[in-house]
């Protein structure tokens, strides 16, 4: 067994749960002892106006900028920005610390960060938007709006809409298709190999997390109107709010002259190993963006579509993405229920009011917040430019509570700490095979060709197994990317895994028939949802 099941699935997971936290999805705990005033340099980028509607504004504010300010001290983020939005008006944005670790560039108002799953409700609203124009609806079905798109059984194919793959509720595993991306597929070979993945639960029955339902979603939709994804983002969206700092094409993010490079801790400090490439999953999770243009996206949500008198989106449509539609989970502790909209995190906290957020996670490196209760017309946005761990959510979630409350009703940064460092919720398991380390007491292989060949799978397509410098390696994907293999034990080798979904070492075992060579080959990294069996096939 690997260690973990998919790295970034879990992470995801957990930020999706805890995105809400501050709803009633979570316990109640400690007051935070975070709060009073700050002290602001000459230079301050803040802007606040403490006249703009509540009471409490300026002293959540102020909290956060000592929780940022703490953050960046004590080396928690590397950099980060936060925007504020009250009242139809940016009443706060400012960044802090550094765009990339050991570099004097420093994060301000308008830094491009990558948004990983923040991605999924502004793809939302462009979808409300194009729902807004009359050619299409919620309910349209993927089938009249991209005829070549199947799911795995054919009346699923025909009936599924928008709606759903939005909601997360196709019947597909979580994260189905990640495993295709990482192993170097593109968008348009993931979604067509979408067809051989494999139901976990009956259509419609159940929610389960899937980048690439969403990202077929807003594809179809934008084929509706004969343009692409990111075009239509663009138009629809971006250029209507002067979002100018904002894109769904990841080549756009590396031309940003001031843009945050992701981190990974390495011997326990952040350096920047990585950067994701998410454009086959654009509408899921590769918009980058600024706080400064996001604030503008907030002021649309709780604006019912209209930004400065007009309206970019219609405030019908945007308000089907602000509904509940699926049930996600309980609260473990206050049995309160959480719920998903469309490509938006939809609860209610204990006071009833209405709270909307999503979270983002990339394992290579970023981690994003956004959290409004539109009733009140409080929002806040964080982006971060580091691995997810919790500091994101305890930054909107601290927020929230004080500008609507007076006070923090626990300890955020401790709650998402712990939650973030449990081994459970990263999907580790501490009994689990350690394929870095071969057993002292390993059986010896057979001869190299006895595992050469090539193996099929009709959902990760082929892999070859081939010899180099006398040894095993694995070549995988499209692009029959080449990883060494190194024995563990008799048929069972390994190799390290890669991608945004890397779990360390994983297994790789053969089945060698009675002629002495492998009849397939099982690659456990691949078969998290039962299908990384492949079979000899040269």
């Amino acid at each position: 067994m690997n260690k973990r099941r998919k790295r970034a699935t879990v992470i995801l997971l957990a930020a999706g749960l805890l995105a809400g936290v501050n709803t009633g999805c979570f316990a109640a705990g400690q007051t935070t002892s975070v709060q009073g005033k700050s002290k602001l340099n000459s230079n301050s980028e803040k802007h606040v106006k403490v006249n703009a509607g509540s009471e409490y504004l300026k002293v959540a504010i102020d909290t956060v900028e000592l929780m940022a300010q703490k953050a960046i001290d004590d080396k928690t983020v590397v950099g980060m920005a936060v925007a504020v939005v009250k009242d139809d008006k940016v009443v706060y944005s400012k960044g802090f610390g550094l765009r990339e670790a050991g570099k004097d560039a420093k994060v301000d108002g308008d830094t491009v960060f990558q948004l990983a799953s923040v991605s999924k409700p502004i793809s939302s609203t462009v979808v409300a938007g194009l729902v807004g124009e009359g050619k299409i609806t919620w309910d349209s079905k993927i089938s009249d709006l991209d005829a070549g798109f199947e799911m795995s059984e054919p009346w699923v194919t025909r009936e599924i809409t928008l709606r759903d793959l939005y909601a997360h509720r196709s019947g597909w595993p979580e994260h189905a298709g990640d495993l295709l991306e990482d192993i170097g597929y593109n968008r348009e070979q993931v979604l067509h190999r979408m067809r051989y993945q494999e139901p976990e639960a009956s259509f419609r029955s159940h929610y389960a997390y899937t980048n690439f339902g969403i990202t077929e979603a807003a594809v179809a939709a934008a084929k509706a109107y004969d343009t692409t994804w990111e075009k239509a983002s663009e138009e629809r969206l971006y250029k209507p709010l002067k979002m100018n700092s904002t894109s769904s094409r990841y080549s756009d993010f590396e031309g940003r002259p001031n843009r945050a490079l992701n981190h990974v801790s390495i011997n326990g400090n952040w350096a920047h190993k990585f950067q994701r490439q998410p454009d086959a999953q654009s509408p899921a999770g590769g918009v980058s963006s600024s706080v400064n243009d996001l604030a503008q996206w907030v002021r649309l949500q709780m604006g019912k579509g209209k930004v400065d008198g007009v309206q970019v989106v219609d405030a019908a449509a945007l308000a089907e993405t602000h509904k509940p539609h699926m049930l996600t989970s309980y609260s473990p502790l206050n049995n309160l229920p959480c719920f998903y909209g469309l490509g938006m995190n939809v609860n209610y906290d204990e006071k009833a009011r209405l709270r909307l957020s999503h979270s983002g996670a990339f394992a290579m490196g970023a981690a994003t917040n956004v959290s409004m209760a539109p009733d009140q017309q409080v929002g806040i946005v964080v982006l971060t430019n580091c691995y997810p761990i919790g500091f994101a959510e305890a930054v909107g979630s601290t927020f929230m509570d004080v500008a609507l409350d007076g006070k923090s009703s626990r300890d955020w940064v401790a709650l998402y700490r712990k939650v973030f460092a449990d081994p459970t919720t990263l999907g580790l398991n501490p009994d689990a095979t350690d394929y870095a380390k071969p057993p002292a007491n390993a059986v010896a292989p057979m001869a190299n060709d006895a595992y050469v060949g090539t193996f099929a799978n009709e959902f990760f397509g082929d892999v070859s197994v081939a010899t180099k410098d006398g040894a095993l390696v694995v070549r995988l994907g499209p692009n029959k990317s080449e990883r060494a293999l190194k024995h563990f034990n008799r048929d069972v080798f390994s190799f390290e895994t890669f991608g945004e979904n890397a779990s360390g070492w994983t297994g790789v075992t053969f089945t060698v028939g009675a002629d002495g060579k492998a009849s397939s080959v099982q690659i456990e990294a691949l078969d998290i949802h039962g299908q990384g069996k492949f079979n000899r096939k040269l």
